[in-house]
């Protein structure tokens, strides 16, 4: 197994470093769906013990993400679009009510945030830094809900959003329309910045509503990572 290893924070526990670092190859699809996993291949390239390894196979089968086989053994799951639709509805309801309030009252500070996140997001998708690029892309959205005070609400989302990530990385790999992402979180920038709610309410329905058709062409193409 080649594992995609990252750093260790500083004061980060090993139980969230191997976290972390599972779930950032099983969403980069390093770790392809359908592959076998092993807690002692883990535990010996990250150089822990087997506990929290354990431990985060458990909690990444509650997110869907693995699945175990009587006297088989653990996998990474399939990708399933039902789950992944689910994921894009309510993403979709959620973004649209916040950006409601997006436009009426936000935080002047926070709008250069967004702007330096979309300087970072063109230079990481240019390198083709895919996950990288994914994560910033995440930290965008959740900029939006934090200056309405809303944090909760995405650490809702983030629960859901897993399978919903897997699939978006599959895009970014297979070079489908990135650069319409970067164009549409500049107009949902501008859109909050000119108080424009139509503009806004527009923009994130295209933004999230075209995975639902990439879909399709993303299971012709990869038809190995998906259920059914």
């Amino acid at each position: 197994m080649d594992l995609e290893i990252v750093k260790q924070k500083n004061g980060t526990t090993v139980g969230d470093y191997v976290y972390e670092v599972i779930k950032r190859n099983i969403i980069n699809l390093n770790m392809a769906p359908g592959s076998r996993v092993s807690e002692k291949e883990i535990s010996d390239i990250l150089n822990v013990s087997r506990t929290p390894v354990r431990e985060t196979f458990i909690k990444l089968a509650k997110e869907g993400l693995l699945y175990a086989l009587p006297q088989r053994g653990t996998y990474i799951s399939y990708i399933d679009l039902s789950i992944v639709e689910d994921a894009r509805f309510i993403r979709e309801s959620l973004e649209k009510s916040v950006l409601k309030i997006a436009v009426e009252n936000f935080p002047e500070e926070l709008l250069n945030v967004l702007q330096d996140n979309i300087n970072k997001q063109q230079r990481l998708v240019e390198q083709k830094l895919f996950y990288e690029f994914l994560m910033m892309d995440d930290k965008f959205h959740k900029t939006i809900f934090v200056g309405c005070n809303k944090e909760r609400t995405w650490s809702f989302i983030e629960h859901i959003n897993a399978e919903y990530k897997r699939v978006r990385m599959l895009s970014f790999i297979a070079d489908i329309n990135w650069k319409i992402v970067i164009e549409q979180h500049k107009q949902i920038l501008e859109s909050i910045r000119n108080h424009e709610d139509q503009t806004a309410q527009d923009v994130i329905s295209k933004h999230i509503t075209k995975l639902k058709f990439e879909q399709v062409e993303l299971k012709k193409k990869y038809p190995q990572y998906f259920k059914g």
